[in-house]
């Protein structure tokens, strides 16, 4: 398998949607992995092989899309329709490619696991993001 292919104009939070909004540091389109800058502020694309420690654990997936310094909403956790065709009960993770979306098959030598959620249905995925800080 690759990284979930999402069509951004499908992505939809739940009605027990935790989000926060905020500033994005770069583009981004709605259903891309997302964490924080401790430096900015500002929400940047997560990546699972990033030389950039913070980087490889998202904060949540990006509800609009948004170019440098507009305004972005982050889904933190909860039910988010996520715009791509998923297999319900699997496990969700960040992939190597920044923002992206992928099963744990797809998780490669030395990236870091980074499990966003499990998907509920074959479009809604269930957002508790875990990090254990360990690369494979």
């Amino acid at each position: 398998m690759a990284d979930l292919v999402i069509t951004a104009a499908n992505v939809v939070a739940g009605a027990d949607s935790s989000a926060v909004s905020g500033v994005a540091g770069e583009a981004i389109a709605a259903g891309k992995a997302v964490y924080q800058s401790s430096t900015t502020k500002k929400w940047m694309l997560a990546d699972s092989n990033s030389a950039t420690v913070e980087a490889r654990q998202a904060k949540g997936i990006a509800l609009n899309g948004a170019s440098l310094n507009q305004p972005i909403a982050i889904h933190k956790s909860g039910d988010i329709t996520i715009g791509a065709a998923l297999t319900a009960g699997q496990a969700i993770y960040l992939s190597d490619t920044a923002g992206g979306l992928c099963p744990l098959a797809d998780i490669g030598s030395g990236e870091y696991i980074c499990q966003l959620g499990l998907a509920k249905s074959t479009t809604v995925l269930h957002v508790d993001i875990q990090f254990p800080g360990v690369a494979l």
